[in-house]
């Protein structure tokens, strides 16, 4: 299972490698990496998303709180959040398709942020799910590049887990 981890830390030089070599020692991946200043001052928040059990989340979260920047470690993956990623993909977009491709751009939301004779760029903001959708959409067209934020995360204040209630819409 993936595990979406929040950490908040100092914000000092060599904290992200500190964390990354700890990371390394111990055989753990991180899939998604998303770094950047909190709401404090001298405070960043790292949102990663990490691959293992709740034993293996567990024994991280033990590991990080060793290192002298860490200031909290919080596990959000069956917490109410609110998610998002950025992503910018080049796709082949010749005349004869071009209006199909932004047809797509508009059913997603996203924006078109440069155009050519044969591609255009888009521009996809979301959460993990829609940048998979449009992948799956624009595939068949070429994609040409594709270059992809980490998630990042904050917990819902209310409380309102939006995906139950998504399940809840759908059996209506």
């Amino acid at each position: 299972m993936k595990h979406t981890l929040s950490v908040l830390v100092e914000d000092e030089a060599g904290v992200l490698t500190r964390i990354a070599g700890l990371f390394a020692r111990r055989g753990f991946n991180i899939e998604s990496l998303a770094v950047g200043p909190a709401e404090q001052l001298g405070i960043s928040r790292i949102t990663m998303v990490v691959p293992g059990d709740d034993t293996v989340i567990e024994q991280i979260t033990k590991q990080l709180y060793k290192l002298i920047n860490v200031l909290k470690v919080q596990d959000i993956t069956t917490t109410p959040c609110v998610e998002r990623e950025l992503m910018l993909l080049k796709v082949n977009a010749t005349p004869a398709n071009r209006s199909e491709v932004l047809e797509l751009v508009q059913i997603f939301r996203a924006k078109v942020v440069d155009v050519s004779d044969d591609s255009v760029t888009i521009e996809v903001a979301g959460d993990p799910g829609k940048m998979v959708a449009i992948v799956q959409m624009v595939n068949k067209f070429g994609i040409r590049e594709i270059a992809r934020t980490g998630k990042i995360a904050l917990v819902r204040e209310s409380g309102v887990n939006t995906e139950y209630l998504k399940s809840l819409e759908a059996r209506l």
